[in-house]
């Protein structure tokens, strides 16, 4: 891999245009252009301004993947949080999601539990309900799902999603990156 496709590989998975990477390393855009089409070589004290915005060091850039992505994720690397006032817990089964265009996310809710709302936004969201019943309150409207059923909305409006169940309820929320 040339050194401009990873440096532009690494912009886009930290969602920073052009413009946003220059501001930051004031350079210009057009420049950071010519460098990811390796149509320039930067100087050294210029590529380590640029890594160091990228939150890479000079040897994770360089370190050679041999074994390919990663596939396979055990049950000990997800991260959880619970959130004891609103009564629900979230547990990230893949640790790096929030750096991939998906981000799979189990939410299990108390009885009376509520996820946060979340502003509308580009992402596309789809909710698998494992156990229980929930409540999607999209902008105005309100929808319903029990065990085994699905829901999948864009969130262009508002929404968040509420324990429809008298005692727990389990989900998994698989939602795109938004744009915005």
């Amino acid at each position: 891999m040339q050194i401009g496709e990873k440096i532009r590989n690494l912009r886009v998975q930290k969602n920073l245009t052009l413009e946003e990477l220059g501001e930051r390393t004031d350079l210009t855009k057009g420049y950071i252009s010519q460098l990811e089409r390796d149509l320039s070589s930067p100087s050294m004290e210029t590529f380590f301004s640029i890594l160091e915005v990228l939150g890479v060091t000079p040897e994770e850039f360089f370190k050679e993947e041999t074994a390919g992505r990663k596939v396979h994720y055990k049950k000990e690397e997800a991260t959880k949080y619970f959130d004891e006032e609103n009564g629900y817990e979230l547990e990230w089964p893949i640790p790096d999601s929030n750096e991939k265009e998906m981000e799979p996310v189990l939410v299990t809710f108390q009885e009376s539990g509520e996820y946060k709302q979340f502003p509308p936004s580009l992402s596309e969201s789809f909710i698998y309900v494992l156990q229980g019943s929930i409540e999607l309150r999209l902008g105005e409207t309100r929808y319903f799902a029990k065990k085994g059923e699905s829901l999948y909305y864009e969130a262009t409006e508002s929404h968040q999603v509420l324990n429809h169940s008298r005692g727990k309820s389990r989900i998994l929320i698989v939602a795109t990156e938004s744009y915005l």
